[in-house]
């Protein structure tokens, strides 16, 4: 779960303006704490995704797991799931594609180290910060 100091370009993800749209109201979704959907509708955009931008939309979809694993009483499975998370999202620079991951990454962190603890988690799931004027 350390930070990676030098991280590789990655191209950013081309996506059709359908695409685009889906990935935004994904965003939204996992902001709005409908991880269920937000697992639909980012796997909807990720099944069109080719090459390195695939894992970070992987990651974000599994971050969204993560938590509703976590909202059904599943704390083992939202630990897996959301190491595998950070694990990808690690692989990305602090911005990309219009989402500001490195706050995400530093959450997830301090949701992981609170469910390997068995202490009380944050009061809340993180919310994914976009780029102004980037956002998908």
């Amino acid at each position: 779960m350390s930070r990676s100091v030098s991280v590789p370009s990655v191209p950013e993800p081309l996506l059709s303006a359908e695409e685009r749209a889906a990935f935004a109201r994904g965003l939204a979704q996992f902001n709005d704490r409908l991880f269920f959907e937000c697992h639909d509708t980012l796997e909807e955009v990720w099944s069109g995704v080719r090459g390195a931008p695939r894992d970070f939309f992987q990651g974000l979809i599994q971050a969204a797991v993560g938590f509703y694993h976590l909202g059904n009483g599943n704390p083992q499975g939202a630990r897996s799931v959301l190491a595998r998370s950070h694990a990808r999202l690690a692989r990305y620079p602090p911005r990309y594609a219009g989402v500001e991951l490195e706050p995400l990454r530093a959450a997830l962190v301090v949701w992981l180290q609170a469910l390997e603890a068995g202490t009380g988690a944050p009061a809340e799931p993180p919310r994914i910060a976009t780029v102004a004027g980037e956002a998908a």
